[in-house]
């Protein structure tokens, strides 16, 4: 498979940035999707993840009740909106689909160029 993400860019703390990835390669209604993020130094993490075939999410706690993932299968689209952002949101974010459902879920090695988000005043 194949992602293009977008969307990135440079907000103050507490605005909001809507991420896009568009996925080729892949028949995208029938895997988990999620968004990744590396800041500087640290290992990637999970950010949050989305079944394909009910739309189920998990989210990472750091971002319960300010990140929101969906995703348009009709589009082969996943987006990630991204409200009131705090310095330690900034990172370089991927989208990635996996196996082993929501709770154990495995990425592909399937990374792309990944969308870079910055949050400072």
């Amino acid at each position: 498979g194949q992602f293009v993400e977008s969307g990135g860019g440079l907000v103050q703390p507490g605005g909001s940035l809507r991420l896009s990835c568009v996925a080729s390669g892949i028949a995208f209604s029938s895997y988990v999707m999620s968004w990744y993020r590396q800041a500087p130094g640290k290992e990637r993490e999970l950010v949050a993840a989305i079944r394909g075939v009910d739309n189920g999410t998990r989210y990472a706690d750091s971002v319960k009740d300010r990140f929101t993932i969906s995703r348009d299968n009709s589009e082969n689209t996943l987006y990630l909106q991204m409200n009131n952002l705090k310095p330690e949101d900034t990172a370089v974010y991927y989208c990635i689909a996996g196996r082993r459902g929501l709770t154990y879920f495995t990425p592909y090695d399937w990374w792309g160029q990944g969308t870079q988000v910055t949050v400072s005043s």
